[in-house]
């Protein structure tokens, strides 16, 4: 009885090793589909680690990279494409991927990576739970570090300034009561429209002790956010940019994000995917390894000095 055991475990553990004919298969193949919608450096840097992640742990994995377009047409056609791999999971850098795959594929588990304010966007129900098939990276700094920083460069920092529209406004609240926490006191003021920034910038200079930035497609077009710039500047109150790039025009200084950090942690929440938990319960994971940068030429005119041990590890120095 005891052979006869022995040899029906060996047959179970043949069939299991030869499934189809024959044909070796350790492991179910994984296929993951990688969304982008363009090629930056940064692009590239988010989607490098997260695949060096899943390939850490999952060694039977296929990647295939999607460009997605802006032309609708070409953009079935990818759809197609990524329809004929029946990807396990699907991972996007960026918002226009990740709108494409939420799109396209409701039942296919979605991760994304660098993405802006993704419950304002539409993507998550909330950070803690994101609900349906979708969970991912974002590039969201936490408030209460971003006002950390503002209070060391600014220690007299009281009264902290933020222009909004209708895109942002659901950020205010819960900022007031970070504010609140770290001692300050959030002054809000609502930017209906563009005509009304002048008078909204004013409104704000003769009340706070800096001003911060907040990502508002509407509020910083390239326009708008010369006019902040130059006024902050000329009014000597310390503006808080939103990335290094508001910086390098002109803002006092800004927190940046480490792309690759983003994508590992995209390539984390992959492999939980992989490994059987949905998506809608995993959090959205915050920016966690974050560059500081500066403006000299700023920080002298307005008579702000940064703290030696933000320069010693700042980035990027704007002069």
């Amino acid at each position: 009885m005891k052979k006869f055991l022995r040899r029906l475990a060996v047959v179970a553990m043949v069939a299991g090793l030869f499934p189809c004919g024959g044909v070796l298969r350790a492991a179910d193949d994984i296929h993951i589909a990688l969304l982008t919608h363009d090629s930056l450096t940064s692009t590239m840097r988010t989607l490098h680690a997260a695949r060096k992640v899943i390939k850490r742990q999952h060694q039977q994995v296929t990647f295939h990279h999607f460009l997605v377009r802006d032309d609708v047409h070409d953009n079935l056609a990818i759809a197609d494409s990524i329809n004929r791999v029946k990807p396990n999971v699907i991972v996007t850098v960026g918002s226009s991927a990740t709108e494409f795959a939420q799109t396209n594929f409701p039942d296919v588990p979605v991760v994304f990576s660098a993405v802006m304010y993704p419950v304002m966007s539409g993507f998550v129900e909330s950070l803690h739970k994101p609900g349906a098939n979708i969970t991912g990276s974002s590039l969201n700094i936490p408030v209460d570090v971003q006002f950390k920083y503002f209070k060391k460069i600014v220690p007299d920092l009281k009264d902290i300034g933020v222009l909004y529209t209708v895109n942002t406004a659901s950020l205010i609240p819960s900022a007031k009561v970070v504010a609140k926490m770290a001692g300050l006191n959030l002054v809000a003021l609502e930017v209906k429209d563009v005509k009304d920034l002048p008078a909204a910038l004013d409104s704000l200079a003769t009340t706070v002790d800096g001003i911060w930035g907040v990502a508002d497609p509407t509020l910083f077009d390239p326009r708008s956010t010369r006019y902040i710039l130059l006024n902050t500047l000329r009014k000597g109150i310390p503006f808080m940019g939103f990335s290094r790039h508001v910086v390098e025009s002109g803002a006092l200084f800004a927190l940046d994000f480490d792309y690759k950090a983003i994508g590992l942690q995209a390539g984390a929440i992959a492999n939980r995917v992989l490994g059987g938990e949905s998506p809608g319960r995993i959090p959205v994971t915050l920016a966690d390894v974050l560059w500081f940068h500066y403006n000299e030429k700023t920080a002298h005119h307005i008579n702000v000095k940064i703290p030696e041990e933000l320069v010693a590890v700042a980035k990027e120095v704007y002069r």
